[in-house]
């Protein structure tokens, strides 16, 4: 490993020509960032990538622009608008955390006190803080362990390599201008040093990489196997009465917890019977792909004979597709083929 106190200017120096430009951030040397849209973005970036999380969060801070116009917004409204971002736990806590900052007047200006909040982690907090406070915490995503690993040369598959690459990060993280530095990190993984083919030849840091001086720059970070993902089955029912349809929320814990969603059960561990008396008839499978598990869904259509047993009827009219859940527009669109029939 090269001189590890040139990294943070040679990096630096790079991001100021050439740093990404996203609705949530603030250019280099543009002033302090808002730590309501730093905090949004990162929230929305968790497992998401940056090009589907752009229409959704330009659409939030359109509709809510500031914390407490997120904080005072209903349940129900949040969650459709959340829709297709997938791991649904991530807007409960959104909802919390806005009223919480909302309650105190503000967001914290430490990491530990960032910590303190409703779904805020080691590396949000830390995100944060950098960003929005110029605090020198060490920030640590997935862009910045590939970069450490390869910088350093750590053959340590991940996630076993965590807390290696964690420590080698903090030795790069610079007193100036911290928050540029951390998302230069992220800009360089993203753009540059990207999980196949890197472009190492136009890598600011191209002579400071031991991996890239040793041959094994694209093999790094190695990953330990992972293991097959279960199988899962479940029934979802369609029950219609006149010209509705039925629908309930889901639990506010679980998984698509608080969501808007076709009666279901087996596949989430709840052993229901169906919604309603009905002349029950299966019109097909839909399959999806949870981060733990695959899911193959009965789908069941009928007419209710009488009031349902549980949910609320939404008239076929009034049914917005891009505010269900990914299960739940698969299910939709094979009833609605049915329905159109």
């Amino acid at each position: 490993m090269r001189d590890t106190k040139v990294i943070a200017p040679r990096l630096l120096d790079w991001y100021d020509r050439h740093a990404r430009v996203l609705p949530w951030r603030v250019p280099p040397g543009g002033g302090k960032a808002d730590p309501y849209r730093v905090w949004l973005s990162e929230v929305m970036l968790q497992q998401t990538t940056v090009a589907a999380v752009k229409a959704y969060f330009e659409r939030f801070t359109t509709l809510w622009p500031t914390v407490q116009d997120l904080a005072a917004a209903p349940d129900a409204q949040v969650m459709a608008e959340w829709a297709g971002l997938g791991y649904y736990a991530r807007a409960r806590n959104l909802l919390a955390c806005a009223r919480v900052v909302a309650a105190r007047g503000g967001f914290p200006a430490t990491r530990d006190g960032l910590r303190d909040l409703p779904g805020i982690g080691s590396y949000t907090s830390a995100a944060i803080a950098a960003i929005t406070h110029d605090a020198p915490e060490t920030v640590v995503d997935g862009n910045v362990e590939r970069v450490v690993a390869r910088l350093f040369a750590v053959e340590t598959p991940l996630p076993a390599a965590k807390p290696e690459l964690v420590a080698l990060a903090e030795t790069l993280t610079p007193q100036q201008r911290p928050g540029d530095y951390a998302q230069a990190m992220m800009d360089l993984g993203a753009t540059i040093c990207t999980p196949r083919s890197p472009a190492c030849g136009i890598c600011p840091l191209i002579h400071d990489c031991d991996a890239r001086a040793q041959g094994i720059a694209a093999s790094l970070p190695r990953k330990a196997p992972k293991a097959a993902k279960p199988d899962r089955t479940g029934i979802a029912w369609v029950a219609r009465q006149g010209d509705a349809v039925l629908f309930e929320e889901r639990p506010s814990k679980g998984l698509l917890g608080g969501t808007l969603a076709f009666p279901s059960a087996h596949w989430d561990g709840r052993d229901l019977p169906p919604p309603g008396a009905a002349d029950w008839r299966h019109i097909g499978h839909v399959r999806h792909v949870f981060t733990h598990f695959n899911l193959s869904l009965q789908v069941m259509l009928g007419d209710l004979d009488g009031p349902p047993a549980r949910g609320h009827l939404v008239n076929l009219r009034q049914i917005d597709r891009d505010a269900l859940p990914g299960l739940m527009r698969k299910v939709w669109d094979m009833a609605r083929a049915e329905i159109a029939a």
